[in-house]
């Protein structure tokens, strides 16, 4: 089981001196990886379900702000919780993504992808909220095609992107392509997981059954699809005062990876919540 970090720039801000005190901090306890969500724009009375957004959390870039941290960090894997796919041209995407990469050798490694839950925010980027999953199916495969692609250049026609030899360098570093988590509460969710993702990072709000569901959906999709799923990696959202019992019936669950976050604001309290959990669970940096 591998354990990780996310750190909410909306609800701790998005100084950088804290920033990077917590992303070392999370590095020196042994947590394996680094997250940070993404929201382009919101709006006022912007809702997630029943939850509103209040329209002046402070929501980063969530790669600018990982380059930063890898500038000040040496190991901890760089990832998102969620990239909002849809409202990123991939081709753009895939150069940025490869670039933080190659400057943090190899660490661009926890991307993960959702479709976002704000019509509004679909509609200041000129994306049809309605089409923003064929939109991301079709994004992925065309950041694995420029990835993969050569000098002599990769052609893509979908419905929403098209372009004739194209090349995009630098590559990812010393691999093919990024790996691609796909993020969701849905079943579509799952089962684009299972056709093009390299791994399922579910919501936090399921039901115990509809989660054992997802995941034999995303499970079932890549066998479908002609891929393993035993391949697929499966992350999860979990407290930072789980015990271990809650850890063991994760990994019954076929969860691979946890990620947890501090619930507290003040710095000093964030370094001592990171630490206990990394003791309590003998992590390689306590």
């Amino acid at each position: 089981m591998e354990f990780a970090v996310s750190y909410s720039t909306p609800c701790f801000g998005v100084d950088p001196d804290r920033v990077v005190a917590y992303a070392r901090h999370a590095e020196q306890c042994g947590f394996g990886a680094f997250y940070v969500p993404e929201h382009i724009a919101v709006h006022p009375g912007a809702t997630v379900g029943t939850h509103e957004i209040p329209p002046a959390l402070p929501y980063a870039d969530p790669l600018d702000c990982l380059a930063f941290v890898a500038a000040a960090t040496s190991r901890i894997v760089l990832g998102t919780a969620v990239l909002l796919l849809p409202y990123h041209h991939p081709v753009v995407l895939a150069k940025r993504l490869a670039t933080v990469d190659v400057l943090s050798k190899g660490r661009m490694r926890s991307l993960t992808v959702g479709l976002g839950t704000l019509p509004g925010e679909a509609r200041a980027v000129g994306v049809d909220f309605g089409t923003r999953g064929r939109r991301a199916d079709e994004a992925i495969d065309v950041l694995r095609s420029l990835w993969e692609g050569g000098e002599e250049g990769v052609s893509f026609a979908g419905e929403f992107f098209a372009f004739e030899d194209l090349c995009s360098f630098p590559k990812p570093h010393g691999v093919t392509h990024l790996p691609i988590h796909v993020g969701g509460s849905s079943r579509a969710a799952a089962r684009r997981a299972g056709r093009r993702g390299d791994g399922y990072f579910p919501g936090g709000t399921l039901t115990p059954d509809e989660r054992a569901l997802q995941w034999d959906l995303a499970r079932s999709s890549a066998a479908e699809a002609g891929r393993d799923p035993d391949a697929l990696e499966h992350t999860r959202w979990g407290s930072i005062d789980m015990t271990e019992d809650g850890v063991e019936a994760f990994a019954a669950q076929g969860v691979t990876r946890v990620v947890v976050s501090a619930t507290s604001a003040d710095p000093g309290e964030q370094r001592d919540q990171l630490s206990a959990f990394a003791r309590r669970f003998g992590l390689d940096g306590t």
